[in-house]
């Protein structure tokens, strides 16, 4: 589902540059000579920086290059020379120093800019360090023991010597690096104070590192990002990269204008159509987790769908059935980490939470507020003078991704006037000639969804949800009718927005339509609406008028845990008579009870006890005749999740009385002494189980 907080992704770890993080190798001398000279190679071919630390690189890089000619001029030699153990062992740690020397210039290449600068001091005392070591090692290097030609020992010679004139130098800062760094600090504390930045000022220290265009400031943004998971728990370190990736993403905006890229950036967006692994998902939504929490019972749901589900009124947990002694839910940090490492893998965007924290409601990183602020402000001006629909769609892109970032962009678009500003693009008029503006606006108004008070925002702004109905209708592509529906979902997660969205025959007509046709990702973002939806009693009877029992019998082999859930609760709330008369919807149940995953089949087993409870001895007697059911039961009751096990044991009983010539309907509390026997060894005695 495209419903999706920010474009973060876990860390790209930095390598260390410590030499105890390496290890000397143990080689033979030709081939310790060897693995030298590839290392003085791969470092030589390596591009000089050209903005930050441009000295220090210059002068490790040119070293590698003459030391690479030591290592050729010894290979050359038919023996290699004798060598002394002290040669040997200058080798060996030289090997280590070489490492570390191309661990460090390769990640401040390939790290960010604006965090480089913030480290201009210690960053510098790292190169100077392995300048010094290089140094020392060539200083006790035993030249003299070695048959070198006099023009490779005289460039040695020379290495050594303006290695001990760099080592004496103090000030290994460039000047014009910490002037940067200072100007940028500056600047950070001018937003802070709500001042907007000069736009030539920004311009002059974007140049100066680099950064010169759109696409190396979405690559900032990115390894700012990384750097975030980096600092672990250094908050005060988090704060300055949070308050930088803001000030990148204004200065993309308005110093490079809006752009849409040419790729589809769907797939970086949403995890639909990812095969997500079921410790990720929330036993409750189905869906991935983005904030994971543990309950009373020591169960996990995502933090929305069981605070949901709490408020709703329910006092048990929802796989377990058992009471909630409190309400209070535990992060689940080391669950939401796993799921952050997955999602970088599959290229999903994950929301960053560190340098944000909020103290009674309020941001603490005021720098990266303001810089938001300013942001969604331009943008949405921008949007109100654009004169082309490019321009409008370029505009309306950028918004969508400041809206998938946080929560804080969330509230400063939609606070800025956007809302209004994105219905007028939603029509079929705007679809038929500009799919991706259309695309565009819908996805925009589904990230600021996620936000609790842009719900009720999108439901009261005039023609909102009428457009929103109209893309999940005749939408021009099915990645806008998914992300319609994927909006509504968000939408139906207040109770009072999904009783008047199950009151719209548009809306359930839509998702039907959609859950039948459509390709994965969409159906599985209707799904997701309609199980929100049939949470509602009124909106059930809508749904069974649609057909919503023969559309999830049909997806049930494809969706068995979305169309198994939508069955049970929509059996909860009438639609019980519709289902009992499918005979292939029961067929299917007691097919996904025997063969299901261990979610699918908790709901298969709930649903089939609410079904014969009802449905008196013809629908158990048919129920009954269903070859391996019996067996299918005993299984679950012996490996099924807690609740599932209460469920098949309340099913075999009712089995069990009818076979008996017992009213299935009369239900006492020998049904409640079964769950608590199984559990004990005497159970599987006192009842056989079957041949």
């Amino acid at each position: 589902m495209a419903v999706s907080p920010p474009q973060a992704f876990p860390p790209r770890k930095r390598r260390p540059i410590s030499a105890a993080s390496f290890i000397s190798p143990k080689l033979s001398e030709r081939n310790l000579i060897q693995s030298l000279l590839l290392f003085t190679q791969e470092i030589s071919s390596l591009t000089p920086f050209q903005f930050l630390f441009k000295r220090h690189s210059v002068s490790l890089i040119r070293k590698s290059k003459h030391l690479a000619i030591l290592f050729e001029e010894l290979l050359l030699c038919n023996p290699i020379p004798a060598l002394s153990p002290s040669a040997i062992l200058c080798f060996e740690e030289m090997h280590v120093l070489l490492q570390r020397v191309k661990a460090l210039i390769e990640d401040c290449s390939n790290g960010s800019k604006m965090w480089l600068l913030m480290q201009t001091e210690s960053m510098a005392n790292g190169f100077h360090e392995l300048t010094r070591e290089l140094s020392t090692l060539l200083d006790i290097f035993p030249l003299q023991e070695i048959d070198l030609n006099d023009d490779v020992a005289e460039l040695i010679v020379l290495i050594r010597n303006q290695l001990n004139s760099q080592t004496k130098v103090n000030g290994v800062v460039d000047p014009r690096d910490d002037e940067l760094r200072l100007e940028v600090l500056a600047m950070l504390d001018r937003i802070k104070r709500e001042i907007v930045p000069d736009h030539s000022e920004l311009a002059e220290i974007f140049a100066r590192l680099g950064l010169r265009d759109a696409s190396s400031c979405r690559e900032e943004i990115e390894n700012l990002e990384d750097e975030v998971q980096n600092q672990g728990n250094e908050k005060s370190k988090s704060e300055v990269i949070i308050a930088l990736i803001g000030l990148v993403r204004y200065a993309k905006c308005v110093l490079f204008g809006a752009s849409t890229p040419n790729t589809d950036i769907r797939s970086r967006e949403t995890p639909s159509e990812a095969i997500v692994p079921a410790d990720f998902k929330c036993p409750i939504s189905l869906e991935l987790m983005r904030d994971p929490v543990v309950v009373a019972t020591g169960q996990t749901y995502d933090r929305e769908s069981i605070k949901m589900w709490i408020e709703s009124g329910h006092a048990t947990c929802p796989k377990t059935g058992q009471n909630l002694v409190h309400t209070e839910l535990i992060p689940n940090l080391s669950l939401k980490n796993l799921i952050a490492m997955w999602c970088r893998e599959q290229k999903i965007p994950f929301e960053i939470t560190a340098g944000s924290v909020k103290v009674n409601g309020v941001t603490t990183n005021k720098a990266a507020l303001e810089a938001t602020r300013m942001t969604a402000t331009f943008l949405i001006n921008k949007l109100s003078v654009s004169q082309s629909i490019e321009a409008a769609n370029g505009v309306v892109y950028e918004l969508r991704v400041l809206a998938k970032t946080d929560s804080d962009s969330r509230a400063c678009i939609a606070e800025a006037g956007a809302i209004p500003m994105l219905v007028r693009y939603l029509g079929s008029d705007i679809g038929s000639e500009h799919p991706n503006l259309q695309v565009n606006a819908v996805t925009t108004i589904l990230n600021l969804s996620i936000l609790e008070a842009n719900k009720t925002r999108i439901m009261e702004t005039d023609g909102a949800l009428n457009g929103i109905i109209e893309v999940l209708r005749s939408g021009a592509t099915w990645e806008a009718k998914g992300n319609a529906a994927a909006t509504i979902f968000s939408l139906a997660g207040v109770q009072i927005h999904r009783r008047r969205l199950g009151k719209k025959t548009r809306v359930i007509k839509g998702l039907l339509e959609l859950a039948e046709l459509g390709p994965l990702s969409s159906k599985r973002d209707a799904l997701a609406a309609i199980l929100n939806l049939a949470a509602d009693r009124e909106a059930v009877g809508r749904l069974l008028e649609g057909g919503v029992v023969r559309m999830t019998v049909e997806l049930m082999d494809q969706f068995s845990e979305e169309a198994v859930t939508i069955l049970e609760s929509v059996v909860k709330r009438g639609g019980f008579v519709a289902i009992a008369a499918s005979y292939i919807a029961i067929k299917k149940l007691t097919v996904v009870l025997r063969e299901g995953s261990e979610r699918a089949q908790e709901s298969a087993a709930a649903t089939l006890v609410t079904i014969t409870r009802k449905g008196g001895a013809e629908l158990v007697a048919e129920l009954a005749s269903t070859p391996g059911i019996e067996r299918g039961i005993w299984e679950l009751m012996q490996s099924g999740t807690p609740r599932a096990r209460r469920k098949a044991a309340t099913l075999l009983r009712i089995l069990r009385r009818w076979a008996a010539g017992l009213d299935a309907n009369v239900m006492d509390d020998t049904i409640i002494s079964t769950t608590h026997m199984i559990h004990s060894s005497s159970t599987a005695t006192a009842l056989r189980m079957p041949g």
